[in-house]
């Protein structure tokens, strides 16, 4: 059985604990109904018995294990309680020591922090919650931060960003452990959209395009569901109950793209995803609607500096 510890403090966030405990907690129920012994011991620890998370919400913990005994993984949340934790002489030196036992040591969102202080991320590739880039670019100079991936591997390290991409890392850890089916009904039972290489940003390009008085969200919902159809300028004006030239000029104005670019980016977002579940390059073409598979390659090389059937050997 892998023992998993969770490490809590004062103000944490609750999903960063929450979101992937459950998640090693349905890989654990699924094996027990195949008759199989519970893959993942997962603890909760902390310096005090009850720690009150930033939502009010008081979690019992366990006490801080001695380092030098046996570990699988050790987890470090993030939260708002991160700056005093990193503050803490006495919790950064048991994360030193306990990393040292464990077999991969990971964070959540803004407990790169922690593992920053921590001096375990030094020259290492990292990610953390796009709101904390900023801050942790000048405190942590050292650490080669990447602002946009949802999870990173660097060794036996792994860094993820802002809180619920903590699902993600851990279901990329029950991929790793016990294969991807597993983590594919993990996945489902949880209900989440889809299970999300690490590569990918940590925000979609339709929540991107989202502004401030959502007058083209109904909009970007229509374009997803028929990526296929003609979204020429003309159609997406007609939708919009504008003409052509005032729908482009005040479609820059809320997003910053043209609605062709926006359209383009909606479509390669839409073929990464298929790509990464296995669909061909030809099915991708035509189900996101590029009218030839040289117009997505055009489109990847733009976008994302490699061509289509490149990216979906590599996720």
């Amino acid at each position: 059985m892998r023992r998993i510890e969770i490490l809590a403090y004062p103000d944490i966030q609750l999903l960063d604990v929450s979101g992937p405990l459950q998640v090693f907690a349905s890989a654990n129920d699924f094996s027990t109904q195949a008759g199989e012994p519970a893959a993942y011991e997962v603890v909760v620890v902390a310096a005090s018995p009850r720690i009150r998370t930033s939502a009010g919400l008081v979690l019992e913990t366990t006490a801080l294990p001695t380092n030098g005994s046996g570990l699988d993984t050790l987890i470090v949340p993030g939260g708002w309680g991160i700056n005093a934790a990193c503050e803490d002489p006495q919790l950064v030196q048991w994360v030193i020591g306990r990393s040292r036992d464990a077999r991969r040591t990971a964070s959540v969102c803004s407990g790169a922090m922690l593992l920053a202080t921590a001096g375990l991320l030094d020259g290492r590739r990292a990610v953390t919650h796009w709101g904390r880039c900023a801050e942790f670019a000048q405190r942590f100079p050292a650490v080669r931060l990447e602002p946009d991936p949802i999870f990173i591997r660097d060794g036996n390290v792994w860094t993820s960003a802002g809180v619920t991409a903590g699902i993600d890392l851990a279901l990329s850890f029950v991929e790793a452990d016990l294969g991807r089916r597993m983590a594919l009904a993990v996945a489902r039972e949880l209900v989440v959209f889809l299970k999300r290489p690490g590569g990918q940003a940590q925000f979609s390009q339709t929540l991107k395009l989202q502004d401030g008085d959502g007058r083209f969200d109904k909009l970007h919902g229509w374009i997803l569901d028929n990526l296929g159809s003609d979204l020429s300028l003309t159609t997406l004006a007609e939708r919009a109950n504008m003409s052509p030239r005032s729908f482009s000029r005040h479609y820059r104005e809320a997003t910053g793209r043209t609605p062709a670019r926006a359209v383009e980016e909606i479509r390669i977002e839409a073929a990464r995803r298929m790509l990464e579940q296995g669909l061909a390059v030809n099915q991708a073409v035509r189900r996101c609607g590029f009218g030839s598979e040289e117009t997505m390659r055009r489109g990847f090389l733009r976008t994302l500096g490699t061509n289509p059937r490149d990216y979906r050997e590599r996720f």
